[in-house]
């Protein structure tokens, strides 16, 4: 096996508000919809939204079943400079996502704010370093 991620699924709840959040906050393009699965054109790896009862039904598995309980996974979103994170975090938040924690320089030298999608998922907006770049 070759150490890659292929895909990247966030299992939902509700599959719309999630769908609007990632296309209107975000600015993902979907690229197919199915109803209960999404998926959005995301350079590097496929990105997708899928309903517990697909998961359920494709796998039998009965933890697609039980309430989700706290954080779980985090998506972290590139968005250049510091600069960028600061409006970006101004503009996301005035389209009501619920701020988590204000752009803040981090230990590891990207300038990182976070935020939460209508699930509650936390996830961050981060800058890149300037070796990133070279």
């Amino acid at each position: 096996m070759k150490g890659k991620v292929g895909l990247i699924t966030v299992i939902v709840d509700e599959i719309e508000p999630m769908k609007q959040f990632y296309m209107d906050v975000l600015s993902f393009m979907v690229i197919e919809d199915l109803g209960n699965y999404v998926e959005f054109k995301s350079d590097g790896v496929r990105f997708s939204l899928c309903t517990r009862e697909v998961m359920y039904e494709a796998t039998a598995h009965d933890s697609y079943r039980q309430p989700r309980a706290g954080q779980t996974f985090e998506l972290a979103f590139p968005v250049g400079t510091q600069d960028d994170v600061d409006r970006i975090y101004r503009e996301i938040i005035g389209k009501g996502v619920t701020p988590i924690k204000e752009p803040e320089m981090m230990p590891w030298g990207r300038k990182t704010a976070f935020i939460a999608d209508p699930e509650g998922n936390i996830h961050e907006i981060y800058s890149y370093k300037p070796e990133d770049h070279k």
